[in-house]
């Protein structure tokens, strides 16, 4: 076997298209985890059972379903109800909503780790709910939760090529693709090999600048 440079140069047309789509998947799916998340994780603390037993159990079955069976069942089922996607913004959809039930945990723990006496504190100054929660719960327990929440971003990243099972092209899609068509599979497996590698590290590093500019 031996390397060649050529079968790089002709893949990178792909692999840039297949980066451009992992990155959207990346980005999108972790603001949708990370708000979608922070709202189970407030209903969770709701005085009812009315409304925290029913979030349990959907969080719950999210959380113990393979991503794979929820990206199929949101891909193929969904359209047999007349509820129609494309295959990115539904794999987009259903990595965030799989990843919000594991960011909600973050957000708990996050939240019952502030100090009882910012809660006494916040009720002295008379300070209403909504107040208390935006001013000086909340800010502190994500600050708290950030290298969490950076740690699912990158698991995030690991699992975009599940998506390649609904159609998505992402860098495995567009690696597979090409392969298939040059019958070369060493060069562009490990192109993308290097490249999630490189971007698990470069946001490792931005996770790293964030959480020191949060404690300064």
């Amino acid at each position: 076997m031996t390397w060649d440079w050529g079968a790089v140069a002709d893949f990178m047309p792909y692999f840039w298209d297949g980066l451009w789509v992992t990155l959207q998947i990346l980005v999108f799916g972790s603001l949708i985890s990370f708000a979608l998340g922070l709202v189970w994780a407030l209903l969770m603390r709701a005085p009812t059972r009315w409304v925290t037993w029913p979030v349990g159990g959907v969080t719950e079955f999210i959380r113990n379903t393979p991503l794979l069976v929820q990206l199929f069942f949101l891909f193929y089922v969904l359209p047999e109800w007349g509820i129609t996607f494309s295959a990115l913004t539904t794999g987009v959809f259903a990595i965030g909503l799989h990843y919000s039930t594991y960011t909600m945990q973050v957000y708990r723990a996050g939240i019952e780790a502030v100090p009882v006496g910012q809660w006494e504190a916040a009720t002295a100054l008379n300070l209403p709910l909504r107040r208390t929660w935006t001013v000086v719960i909340l800010p502190q327990a994500v600050r708290r939760v950030v290298p969490a929440l950076g740690n699912y971003v990158i698991s995030m990243l690991k699992d975009t090529p599940l998506l390649m099972a609904i159609t998505v092209l992402e860098m495995l899609g567009q690696a597979r693709l090409f392969a298939q068509q040059n019958f070369q599979f060493t060069e562009p497996l490990t192109v993308i090999g290097v490249a999630f590698i490189v971007i698990s590290y470069l946001a490792s590093l931005a996770l790293r600048a964030l959480e020191r500019r949060l404690v300064h």
